[in-house]
């Protein structure tokens, strides 16, 4: 079951929108019969990079949901962009969950489905291309996502880790739209921030 609710008019819930990705209903065995209760898996961001996920359980469905809602709240992460896309490719395998994540141009739109759509436009990622293998399972998909998702670096950070400047790593056309945080010209973003010396992309990993 999939679907949005709307915030409450509190604190800092109106800044943030949340998608409900899937509520399940589990049924407790006892020995006066049955009890049920539901989870909720939500994903909640603020469309401006920062997104995250979490589970709620209750007897009630909306309050399965408030639970999933303070969770994701409480384990937000921060996601690198360039412009409306991510900075370069990231490939993912996440227990039976293997996912790819490759940056897009300008006018693209967020080629994805299911789970993994709900994190990308939630974090406020405009251009992406995406592709899931694996198992369908939603809370699988969605750790694999925000993992993947904390694997990326921006061409700056790589700079500077390697100890370099940001024109040495990606030239001073892209430099130059780098530092205005907007989007390459062309859209020329794909392994932008992780090249090397030679030019060549490294792709990152995970496992």
């Amino acid at each position: 079951m999939g679907g949005r609710y709307p915030q409450s008019d509190r604190g800092d819930r109106s800044e943030l929108a949340d998608r409900v990705v899937r509520v399940n209903r589990v049924a407790k065995v006892v020995k006066g019969g049955r009890k049920f209760s539901f989870s909720a898996l939500i994903v909640v961001g603020d469309m401006n990079g920062r997104v995250g996920a979490g589970i709620g359980k209750a007897r009630e469905v909306t309050e399965a949901i408030r639970k999933g809602m303070d969770v994701a709240k409480r384990n937000m992460i921060t996601v690198p962009m360039v412009g409306t896309t991510i900075p370069h490719e990231v490939h993912l395998k996440w227990g039976a969950a293997r996912i790819m994540l490759k940056p897009a141009a300008p006018g693209t739109g967020v080629i994805s489905g299911g789970a993994m759509r709900a994190v990308i436009e939630t974090a406020g990622i405009k251009d992406i291309l995406t592709k899931s293998h694996g198992t369908n399972n939603p809370i699988n998909t969605v750790r694999a996502t925000l993992a993947a998702l904390q694997q990326l670096k921006t061409a700056a950070q790589v700079a500077e880790l390697r100890g370099r400047d940001l024109e040495q790593m990606v030239g001073r056309r892209l430099a130059a739209a780098y530092r205005g945080n907007s989007p390459p010209p062309g859209g020329e973003v794909a392994a932008a921030a992780a090249r090397g010396t030679d030019g060549a992309p490294e792709r990152a990993q995970g496992g």
